[in-house]
C-alpha cells in the first residue's frame, strides 16, 4: 500500500468535535506501510488529554481490517496548549501585524441575529474603546453566502479598493468600525455557490490579505454552524475568545451548546453567552416573552461560562440595520444600546483585564 493510499484511508478519522478529517487538518506527519507494518506519525497541539487517545483509537479502527496491514504503529507528538488567551486549532496562523485581540461571534443556528448583534458589538466597542483613550475596531463578516453586514452597516454598493502593490485590499470604514465582506466583493444579486475549499480560501484572504493597519480588536461575524468555515478560521488566525449568541427558545439554545462546545475543543475560551430577542415590551409597558425564558442562561450553565447580556427585541434594532445606522450609533441612550455597550464593556475587561480594574 502507497503512502497516498494509507492517507486516503486516514481521511476517514475526524478530528474531535470537527467534521473535517486528520490529513486536511494537516495533523499527519507521515504515513508508511513497510512489511505490513502500518506506521503513522501524528503531531498535535491539545489541552484536552483525550484528544490523543480518541484519534489513536479511530485510526486503529479504520486500518485494522484493511488488506495487507497486519500491525499498526501510531507516533504521536502531542504540544500542550498555555492557558487562555489561546492560538486556536493545530497549525494555527499569527495574528496579522497590528491586530491585537480577535474576537469570534457564533452560533449554532441560523436566525437568532448574530450578524445583528455583531454590527452593534461592534459599534458599541468603538464607544467602549474611546473611554479607555484607544481606538481600531475592525469588523469581518464571514457569512460568506448570506453577508448581511454591508447592508446594517451602511455600505451596501461600496467596493474596497485595491492598495498600490496590488496585494492588499483596503477595508472600508463606516461608524469608526473597519469592514471587510464577501457582500462588498460581489452584487446583490449574485449567488455565492461555492464549495468547502473555496469557502475556506476567501475566508483565510480575508485575514492574511486585507491590510486591516492597527486594530485593537477585529470581531469576527461567524456563519452558524460548525463547518469549514469555523474551522478555517481558527486555523487561520489565533482567536482570544469567542462571545456565543443565542435565544431564549429551547430549540436555539440546545444547538448554540453544540458551536460553544466546538471552541472548547480548539482551546478558544468562551468570554460569555449573549440572549437576544429576550423579551418585547407591549403597549401597556409588559414584558413579553415570546420566546419563552431562560435559554441563555442555561447554555451558558452548561459551557460554564457566563451570560454577559439580554438584548429585548424592538423594532429600533431592525430599523437600524435596515437603514444602516446601528441602534447604537442612531440612538445611544435607547435600553437595546445601554445593553450593546454594558455587553462592550464586559468584553473589553476580558481582554484587557489590567486597563479595567
Amino acid at each position: 500500500m502507497s503512502p497516498e493510499s494509507l492517507k486516503e484511508i486516514l481521511k476517514q478519522v475526524k478530528y474531535p468535535g470537527f467534521s473535517r478529517d486528520i490529513v486536511s487538518f494537516g495533523l499527519v506527519k507521515s504515513a508508511a506501510v513497510v512489511d505490513g507494518v502500518a506506521r503513522v506519525a501524528l503531531q498535535i497541539t491539545t489541552s484536552d488529554q483525550t484528544v490523543p487517545l480518541q484519534l489513536k483509537k479511530e485510526i486503529e479502527r479504520v486500518l485494522k481490517d484493511q488488506a495487507g496491514i497486519t500491525d499498526i504503529v501510531i507516533d504521536m507528538a502531542v504540544s500542550q496548549t498555555k492557558a487562555p488567551p489561546a492560538t486556536g486549532a493545530p497549525g494555527a496562523a499569527k495574528a496579522p501585524g497590528g491586530i491585537r485581540k480577535t474576537i469570534a461571534i457564533a452560533s449554532g443556528k441560523g436566525g437568532v441575529g448574530k450578524s445583528t448583534f455583531s454590527v452593534n458589538l461592534a459599534c458599541a466597542l468603538v464607544q467602549v474603546l474611546a473611554e479607555q483613550g484607544k481606538s481600531g475596531v475592525g469588523l469581518l463578516d464571514c457569512d460568506i453566502y448570506g453577508p448581511s453586514v454591508p447592508l446594517m452597516m451602511g455600505i451596501s454598493g461600496m467596493r474596497p479598493e485595491v492598495d498600490e502593490t496590488g496585494q492588499w485590499l483596503i477595508p472600508i470604514e463606516c461608524h469608526s468600525v473597519k469592514v471587510m465582506s464577501m457582500g462588498l466583493l460581489i452584487t446583490e444579486e449574485t449567488p455565492v455557490v461555492w464549495r468547502g475549499p473555496m469557502v475556506t480560501s476567501a475566508i483565510r484572504q480575508f485575514v492574511q490579505n486585507v491590510r486591516w493597519g492597527d486594530l485593537e480588536v477585529l470581531v469576527v461575524d461567524l456563519p452558524p454552524g460548525t463547518g469549514d468555515a469555523q474551522l478555517s478560521l481558527v486555523q487561520s488566525i489565533p482567536l482570544d475568545g469567542a462571545l456565543i449568541v443565542t435565544t431564549p427558545q429551547l430549540a436555539a439554545a440546545q444547538v448554540t451548546r453544540r458551536g460553544g462546545t466546538m471552541f472548547e475543543k480548539v482551546n478558544v475560551p468562551l468570554l460569555g453567552v449573549a440572549e437576544n430577542m429576550s423579551w418585547f415590551v407591549g403597549a401597556d409597558g409588559a414584558r413579553i416573552t415570546i420566546f419563552g425564558e431562560g435559554g441563555g442562561q442555561r447554555t451558558a450553565d452548561e459551557l460554564h461560562t457566563r451570560l454577559v447580556g439580554q438584548i429585548p427585541l424592538v423594532p429600533e434594532i431592525r430599523e437600524g440595520g435596515d437603514s444602516g445606522a446601528p441602534i447604537v450609533v442612531s440612538q445611544p441612550e435607547h435600553e437595546a444600546s445601554r445593553v450593546f455597550r454594558d455587553i462592550a464593556q464586559t468584553v473589553f475587561a476580558s481582554l484587557y483585564p489590567a486597563t479595567s480594574d
